[in-house]
């Protein structure tokens, strides 16, 4: 019988082993947020938890799968029905808590695998303390579909796409796609014209940062048009994502 790479399957010397081998914790965080008509609300989690299962597979004995972050920073989606947010300070504070623990029984390398956007500036500002308080702690976390620019761009997606559009839709697809309501799907906002003067020069100009609501950006929280998407499609974004997650670790193991 093989040993167990997620941490909830392992008995406590099991764990004790694992940190003393020098594993990497890989920590998958989504959100509970809306995906519009079609995709189910914990579709970042979903696909984060696959990829970092798929990960941990090519790591075998190299890396844990430590406890899921199911909801994340979402105050931009709370404009959508069933959306439950965190704040800042909360999500912070719990994946601070979570490596804090794991690094009091030996465990100093920890990457987040975060399925959701909203999740990345308070992923850096957490590392970033790390680094005063918990000077033997290294953190870091990686996005998702961003690795994959290459297989989207295959895709040739709409001139708008992002949330809810034909990556995210295409990953489901493949990896769960039992919670793809195909017949639901429907474009949202897919051109720059279809935004107002400042929401289109906040996604496409530089200019100051501006944080903005969904339901200003799409009237049913679509970013593209999930219609596109192929299992197909799917496969090779989530393959692209975990190669260079794979590979990255690879490195961080041999330093």
């Amino acid at each position: 019988m093989s040993a167990p790479v997620r941490l909830a399957e392992m008995t406590t010397r099991e764990a004790a082993d694992a940190a003393a081998r020098g594993t990497i914790v890989l920590i998958p965080a989504g959100a509970l947020e809306q995906h519009g008509p079609g995709m189910a609300l914990g579709t970042d989690l979903f696909r984060a938890e696959a990829v970092v299962e798929r990960v941990a597979a090519n790591l075998a004995g190299r890396v844990v799968v430590g406890p899921s972050l199911p909801v994340g920073v979402s105050p931009h989606h709370m404009a959508f029905a069933g959306t439950v947010t965190l704040t800042t300070g909360t999500f912070a504070a719990v994946v601070r808590e979570y490596v804090t623990s794991l690094h009091t029984h030996g465990w100093t390398r920890f990457l987040v695998v975060t399925g959701h956007g909203g999740n990345n500036a308070t992923l850096t500002t957490v590392a970033q303390d790390l680094l005063v308080s918990h000077p033997g702690i290294q953190l870091a976390w990686s996005p998702l579909t961003s690795l994959a620019g290459d297989a989207v761009a295959a895709m040739d997606p709409s001139a708008v796409h992002g949330h809810s559009g034909e990556a995210e839709t295409a990953q489901m697809l493949h990896i769960a796609p039992h919670l793809v309501h195909t017949d639901r799907l429907e474009p949202g906002t897919t051109t720059p014209d279809q935004l107002d003067g400042v929401s289109r020069t906040a996604r496409y100009h530089a200019q100051p940062a501006l944080t903005l609501p969904y339901d200003r950006l799409s009237p049913n929280g679509v970013l593209g048009d999930p219609r596109r998407a192929t299992a197909e499609d799917g496969a090779a974004i989530v393959k692209a994502m975990v190669g260079r997650i794979t590979t990255f670790l690879e490195d961080w193991l041999a330093a």
